[in-house]
């Protein structure tokens, strides 16, 4: 009998062509439109957490009891002393990849006709952390740890001053004595982290000048380290836990981030809930008028002797051939274009410098493959298509075959 009526089915969805294609379409486009959606915002998130973990934070640091990160304190009850030897206690452990110490420092850059405020940050040159920007040096040298005099700044911080490589520059702070202390230094070279708010705001020099600078007397601010697995996170924390100071997970350093982003996706989880809702109710719409269309044929099959559950498995039948199908065809759109912008991505320029510098987008965004998303989605999509034809179908079913035939 199934196979009668699915024979049934796909007739009766063939008679109207266009519109049974535009609803198929409507599930494809909209199952589509929510793989790309959600498909980019895990790959803002992740590449956003990533490019913080890559360039600042690492996977964990370790810092002293008293320090804020936010106050970037220089006073020597807020920094830890003996850093390399906890540095070196971290970089022996399985699974650490780099940990290095680094001082911070809020300053101020200045040339003869501007000045910025940014972030100086004293950093172990020698450190696997700092890969990334020794790779993405675009004009002059990286930091030499023996460097007294050198920095070396983003290549939009430079363009922005009309500074280049060989000019001299004031960098000015306030030292751990809250003294304001200025300097000349010297700009070795140029990087481009593709992370304009770092590139804007950041200052590297070698860490025992910068120490030497604000006379922190060998202190450091934090020990970042850098894992060879995220997994590890939380075992690693665990073997570094000592007291007097604070170990801090990645997690723990994006919190801001990542807790704003949660309360963003209730958002975009009402956004695939009514994406979700239209497609159902264009194809409850679609079967109804189907339904319309052919009450004399249902009258007369059910004079013949058809069950009304068996006009309910017909209707079923034909939204699950226009589910199965636009989910399939929406899936196949959806991937496509997440694979596109997992690829290429979308170049925002100047926009990732307007989220902040505590969130570390690129210029170029993209999108990430979370499988186990796409999979609930088109779960849903088809199961929301389901329903939409519950009503469609019990109407179908409660025909009266004398009215029916009367039309």
């Amino acid at each position: 009998m199934l196979s009668k009526l699915w024979v049934l089915a796909y007739r009766d969805l063939w008679r109207n062509r266009r519109r049974t294609i535009l609803s198929m379409t409507a599930v494809a486009l909209g199952l589509g439109l929510l793989i790309v959606m959600n498909g980019y915002i895990a790959g803002v998130m992740d590449e956003a957490v990533q490019n913080n973990i890559r360039l600042n934070t690492g996977h964990l640091q370790i810092r002293a009891s008293s320090y804020n990160v936010a106050d970037m304190s220089l006073q020597w009850k807020d920094l830890i002393s003996d850093s390399d030897q906890i540095a070196a206690r971290a970089a022996a452990l399985p699974g650490v990849r780099a940990a290095a110490p680094v001082l911070w420092a809020g300053g101020l850059i200045a040339t003869v006709n501007d000045s910025v405020g940014l972030q100086i940050s004293g950093i172990d040159t020698t450190s696997a952390f700092y890969a990334p920007i020794r790779d993405s040096v675009v004009a002059g040298d990286f930091l030499a740890a023996d460097d007294r005099s050198g920095i070396l700044i983003g290549e939009r911080l430079a363009n922005s001053l009309g500074i280049g490589v060989g000019r001299d520059v004031s960098l000015t702070i306030v030292d751990s004595d809250g003294q304001a202390d200025e300097g000349i230094f010297t700009v070795r070279g140029l990087f481009r982290s593709g992370i304009p708010s770092y590139d804007e705001g950041t200052v590297l020099m070698p860490i025992s000048k910068a120490q030497a600078f604000a006379r922190a007397d060998g202190r450091a601010s934090s020990i970042i380290i850098l894992l060879d697995s995220q997994e590890a996170t939380d075992s690693v924390a665990a073997a570094l836990q000592t007291p007097g100071t604070q170990t801090l997970t990645w997690r723990d350093l994006n919190q801001t981030f990542l807790q704003t982003m949660e309360a963003g996706l209730a958002f975009y989880y009402i956004l695939d809930l009514i994406v979700i809702l239209i497609v159902a109710v264009i194809i409850a719409n679609t079967l109804l008028m189907s339904v319309f269309e052919r009450i004399r044929e249902m009258g007369i099959l059910a004079a013949l002797g058809m069950k009304g559950r068996h006009l309910t498995q017909m209707l079923l039948l034909e939204a699950a051939t226009l589910g199965l199908v636009g989910v399939g065809v929406g899936l196949a759109l959806g991937l496509g274009g997440v694979a596109y912008l997992t690829y290429v991505g979308i170049y925002i320029g100047d926009i990732a410098s307007a989220a902040g510098s505590g969130v570390a987008l690129s210029s170029t965004i993209h999108a990430r493959f979370v499988p186990g998303t796409f999979a609930g989605i088109s779960l849903a999509t088809l199961v929301i298509v389901m329903l939409s034809a519950l009503y469609p179908a019990w109407y179908a079913a409660h025909l009266e075959p004398v009215a029916a035939l009367r039309g």
